[in-house]
């Protein structure tokens, strides 16, 4: 199997797993316990996929405080009960078997905290088919894409992989500015939580994981 790109790195909630169930579910416990309206479905939904500490004061506008006390509510929440709610998207798991039996590998690379990020790849037997595992810092030090694509690379380059032609495979804004910032292409898929102004800069736009297969691998 041939494709044009030497690495790929895959972002997690909204392109590997549907994972907003559990996300808002635990971000509505997390404002309803700090006494704090909760905010609308709607504004739940667009917490999935960027950096949480910085979706708290972005979103909901709260301060820095509050913020790191709302994210350590949400995190115990999560890890309780809220990361097995969600579920693989139809067709990703036979995409991600068959890239790991190609010789190119594979890193996530996730803005949610390693550990759930690798409890939740393993609870749904996909851990397997990653190279690297790659999520944001348990300090929040690395939580932007940006960090996280830059770690992810470093991580693969360790372990003798070519990084001179990455992509990652994304469904939102986030994914592609992050990538950008280290000239990484950006595939976009459309069964995420991403709008459609969100896919502008990307260099592909997908709907389905049998697509995604064609992008990255080249095959008509």
């Amino acid at each position: 199997m041939k494709s044009e790109y030497s690495c790929f790195l895959f972002d997690l909630d909204g392109t590997i797993l549907d994972s907003a169930p559990g996300i808002t579910s635990c971000l509505a416990y997390t404002f309803a316990t700090l006494g704090l309206p909760v905010p609308s479905a709607a504004q739940l939904r667009a917490f999935v996929g960027p950096p949480m500490l910085e979706s708290f004061r972005v979103i909901t506008g709260l301060d820095a405080a509050q913020s790191r006390e709302a994210l350590t509510v949400y995190r115990e929440k999560y890890l309780d009960d809220g990361a097995y709610d969600s579920s693989p998207f139809p067709g990703i798991g036979p995409l991600l078997r068959r890239i790991h039996a190609s010789p190119i590998p594979l890193s996530l690379a996730t803005s949610k905290p390693e550990l759930p990020a690798t409890l939740m790849l393993e609870h749904f037997n996909l851990a397997r088919y990653f190279d690297i595992i790659t999520g944001a810092s348990t300090d929040e030090s690395r939580s932007s894409k940006a960090d996280v694509v830059a770690e992810a690379l470093l991580r693969l380059e360790a372990t003798g992989a070519d990084i001179s032609r990455p992509v990652l495979v994304g469904d939102r804004i986030h994914d592609v500015e992050g990538a950008a910032v280290h000239g990484v292409p950006t595939i976009f898929v459309t069964w995420g939580y991403g709008s459609v102004a969100e896919h502008k800069n990307a260099i592909a736009v997908v709907d389905s994981p049998l697509k995604l297969q064609i992008k990255l691998f080249g095959e008509h």
